[in-house]
């Protein structure tokens, strides 16, 4: 075969070999298993290909395996030396595997938590993975290596918790930058890749039910709502356009206090007491999931293939957590409040997928659909004291968070020889809608001079209690396009050149408004609950002067404020240019470097907009326009057949999120805190440094060790302060900060068939890693921090010299142990995951850290497969989840004393779940 018939083998090989699958995994409930070969095919495996994998004298044969469908920019370019078909090992990059087997043998309930599992990577509540204990902000989302916006405020990347496997073929973890990527590479990419081609028609149906020991068949609180709130799709009830008065309002410009604005029309559209009456659940019901996934494909001409795939699944899942939140008055921790709370989330989860996927000869395209609604319905009480004046509070909230994605893109990856053309563009949009946000707070006084001293009584007046409701909206659209040109000079060297294109917009409104009666409201009413405390009996009262006079009661007033009328609306908008320029240089059959530089021009923009007619001339603004070279490079030297030998360095950047930039309260049911944007941040700049030896023992076995090291200039760290007793978190850049370490891990496979008998065919499965990270914020007694809206001042009023970055854990371990049989589908894992403390925001003022104390989870998980009906493919999975019980604990110390800020019981949790292939 000849030299350029080879090279085009190599080519279509080395998407797989730069950058193979790192997770595929059940999504939140279970959509299905993980596709099997027949649903997501060996696209690469060609007569080219299995050419390019012919061994030469020193080359190490690994086991046969099919190669995972993988997407991304200028990804079909790069191959080394080696004709292995370890991608782990063959990528010119630090990469990080898990494939469709590890996954499933994890039986996480979806992506994140898989990804979680990695060597180096931790994952947090809301569904965010963070890489050497960096935040999410350092870490980068892509589906099939196009951009994705994110539907969660706080989050630049999407939330992995949200992608089901019956969407997904395959997934990434790359932790050394190349230039191929954004530059906004702090810790890592994780990539995901759509399914595509099947090659034989399937029709897979699945379903799963389950439940935890702090929830299901216990009591809950939940309001009512509507009658399709189960589905996570609102029937109309909580949309503005249905209340004549209220969106008239919006529209009109006017300030809610202003002549000519109906009052007394807007607080009847806001009274219903279906999206605010709080009731109790004798018994939640178990969660459950279902959905199914179809996909077949067609000959076009004489070496074509059609591919198309579809999917819909939905989970409905509840959680109760008895939160326990108390606040310092001192660095001595003395208390300031205590507060328990009991929320009841329910969490619905709805997607869908139409791809499809055509091959014709060398050529690859790919028209990809996806959909994503996620639903978050909350209600809580919360019960407590303030010590500032020993009153007690009592608290409702109700809420209805209504997330969702769409994202339409193409992809087309040409070959021609040594020559390969990536092409990608698309559009994607996010929503986020959190509308009629209810807050009642009633107040004891426990005073005996009150005559209602021993009733909690909401009389409308912040002295004690209040009604706030609030509406939250946000839009953002994404348009992004790029090339991506490779080319085989000769068989020691290539190059890829490419340009990228992202165009950002968002849109963000909050409209907070809190409903107070005047001095003459009587105590009484004050112990109505809250439909009737703002009934249409007590509005019409409050707007009738003759009822009041025949009622034989002093005239009272009901009236509105808009807590943020200062700021109510934001745009934002983010557009980069870049380009870039790689070469993968092999002086010699054991050495190969990889290098590239890219360069990007932003222009990043927040402005407050003006809703009212009359403008405020709000200063929250904010403009960034930054350009940047960042170089990246990786040595990799074959030492012998079995070891080798990794160094990379590399310039990266971290940009503010939009969310981080906008002067706007947005309140996060998971972490239960408000946050504040700060339109003063600036870009992070970061240098990496990595070194690694990796050992391959054969057989799937393999163990490596590393070091790394980072510096971050400008980082990017949460504060907390106290407004009105309220905690609320902000964002400020640190001066500097400086993050090492070091990892290890191991996969080991134990063939037990020398045992004879039932053991012929099992095999067992070790792999465990550990991470090891320390790091240091630098603070100077000439540094400044620039926090809105206050003068630039001391960093120090912010930020300890010294202290760990927030979200960085010391230690981080992960242990698979397995038996699995290798001719049938039946495996036994368990699963074993330890994080030490981190910190989660820094403290106000004297105040120590808070500190979050993940601790040590133990999970079983078992997967057995059947045959049933003939020939249909039957798979059970069991799960027992956090068996050890561990609880989410989030709290201050001071070595001496401690009190816990958002410390809750997670609970054990069983699920049972089975799909069957048609």
């Amino acid at each position: 075969m000849s030299t350029g018939k080879q090279l085009a083998g190599l080519l279509l090989l080395s998407t797989a070999l730069t950058f193979p699958a790192a997770a595929i995994a059940q999504s939140t409930g279970a959509e299905g298993p993980p596709p099997t070969e027949e649903e997501v095919p060996d696209q690469e495996l060609t007569d080219d290909v299995e050419t390019a994998n012919e061994t030469v004298p020193g080359d190490v044969v690994e086991e046969e395996q099919a190669e995972p469908d993988i997407s991304i920019p200028g990804g079909t370019i790069v191959v080394t030396g080696r004709r292995t078909r370890d991608v782990t090992r063959a990528s010119p990059q630090v990469v990080t595997v898990l494939d469709t087997a590890s996954i499933a043998r994890t039986g996480e309930g979806d992506i994140a938590g898989a990804l979680g599992r990695v060597t180096g990577l931790s994952q947090q509540g809301n569904g965010l993975v963070y890489v050497r204990g960096l935040g999410d902000r350092y870490s980068l989302a892509l589906l099939n290596g196009l951009p994705l916006p994110s539907p969660q405020p706080l989050s630049r990347v999407v939330p992995l918790d949200i992608f089901p496997t019956s969407v997904v073929a395959s997934s990434l973890v790359q932790k050394t930058y190349s230039a191929n990527f954004p530059g906004e590479f702090g810790g890592g990419v994780i990539n995901l890749t759509t399914r595509a081609i099947p090659t034989e028609s399937f029709l897979t149906v699945s379903g799963s039910l389950s439940g935890d020991s702090e929830t299901t068949f216990g009591p809950g609180y939940t309001y009512f709502g509507g009658n399709w709130d189960w589905t996570g799709f609102d029937q109309g009830r909580r949309d503005v356009g249905n209340y004549g008065a209220l969106q008239g309002f919006f529209d009109s410009g006017a300030r809610i206090n202003d002549d000519g604005v109906d009052t007394r029309a807007i607080l009847q559209d806001l009274n219903d007491p279906n999206l605010y009456l709080v009731q109790k659940i004798g018994d939640i019901p178990a969660n459950f999931s279902a959905g199914v996934t179809a996909g077949t494909s067609f000959d076009v001409g004489s070496d074509g293939l059609l591919g198309i795939i579809a999917t819909g699944s939905i989970s409905n899942k509840w959680r109760n957590r008895f939160i326990t939140k108390q606040t310092a008055v001192n660095a001595d921790l003395d208390l300031d409040t205590d507060f328990n709370e009991f929320v009841t989330d329910n969490r619905v989860l709805v997607n869908s997928l139409l791809g499809f996927g055509l091959k014709l000869g060398e050529h690859k395209f790919r028209f990809t659909n996806l959909y994503i609604h996620d639903t978050l319905k909350r209600a809580s009480l919360e019960q407590g004291i303030d010590f500032q004046d020993d009153d007690e509070e009592l608290i409702q909230d109700t809420s209805w968070f209504e997330r969702q994605l769409f994202n339409s893109q193409f992809v087309g990856e040409l070959e021609s020889g040594d020559l390969s053309v990536d092409l990608r563009g698309g559009y994607a949009q996010t929503k986020r809608e959190a509308p009629f946000e209810w807050t009642f707070e009633y107040v004891r006084t426990n005073n005996a001079n009150d005559p209602f001293g021993d009733v909690y009584l909401n009389t409308l007046d912040p002295q004690r209690g209040g009604a706030i409701v609030s509406f939250s909206d946000l839009k953002e659209d994404l348009w992004y396009g790029g090339i991506d040109v490779g080319y085989f000079v000769t068989d020691g060297l290539n190059a890829t050149v490419g340009y990228a294109y992202t165009d950002t917009d968002r849109f963000s409104t909050r409209r907070e408004f809190d409903i107070r009666a005047s001095s003459g409201f009587p105590d009484a009413f004050g112990a109505f609950r809250p439909d009737n405390l703002l009934g249409d009996a007590l509005i019409d009262f409050a707007f009738d002067p003759d009822a009041q006079a025949e009622g034989g009661i002093g005239p009272y007033n009901l009236t509105i404020f808009e807590t943020t009328q200062s700021d109510p609306a934001f745009a934002a908008a983010l557009e980069i240019h870049a380009a870039y320029g790689k070469v993968n240089i092999r002086p010699f059959d054991t050495l190969s470097i990889d290098v590239g530089v890219r360069y990007e021009d932003a222009v990043q923009s927040v402005e407050a907009v003006e809703v009212f007619a009359e403008p405020l001339g709000s200063t929250s603004g904010t403009l960034l326009e930054n350009d940047y070279w960042l170089p990246g490079g990786t040595l990799t030297w074959e030492l012998t057949d079995s070891l080798q030998f990794r160094a990379s360095a590399s310039k990266t950047i971290a940009r503010p999120q939009f969310r981080e930039l906008i002067f706007q309260t947005y309140f996060d049911p998971e972490t239960n805190r408000q946050f504040n944007g700060n339109p003063r941040l600036v870009d992070s700049e970061l240098t990496n440094y990595e070194a690694r030896l990796e050992y391959y023992i054969g057989g799937g076995s393999r163990a490596s060790v590393a070091g790394f090291y980072k510096e971050i200039e400008n980082p990017i760290e949460v504060f907390t302060s106290f407004s009105d007793n309220e905690i609320i978190s902000g964002f400020a850049n640190a001066p500097s900060a400086e993050l090492y370490g070091g990892e290890a891990e191991l996969q080991y496979n134990f063939d037990l068939m020398d045992l004879g008998g039932w053991f012929d065919s099992q095999q067992l499965v070790l792999i465990a890693n550990y991470t090891y990270t320390q790091s240091e914020i630098k603070v100077g007694p000439d540094d400044i921090a620039s926090v809105f809206p206050f003068a630039d001042q001391p960093a120090t009023n912010f930020f300890d010299n010294g202290v760990p970055l927030t979200g960085q854990s010391d230690h981080l371990v992960n242990l698979q142990l397995g038996l699995e049989d290798l001719d049938r589908l039946s495996q036994f894992t368990v699963l074993l995951k330890y994080a030490s403390e981190r910190v989660t925001s820094r403290g106000a003022g004297p105040l120590p850290d808070i500190i979050e104390e993940p601790g040590l989870t133990l999970d079983f998980v078992v997967r057995q497969g059947f045959e049933v009906f003939g020939d249909k493919e039957l798979e059970l999975k069991f799960e027992a989840r956090n068996l050890t019980g561990r609880d989410h604990e989030e709290f201050q110390t001071n070595g001496t004393n401690r009190i816990d800020i958002n410390s809750y019981d997670v609970g054990r949790s069983i699920s049972l779940g089975a799909s069957i292939k048609f």
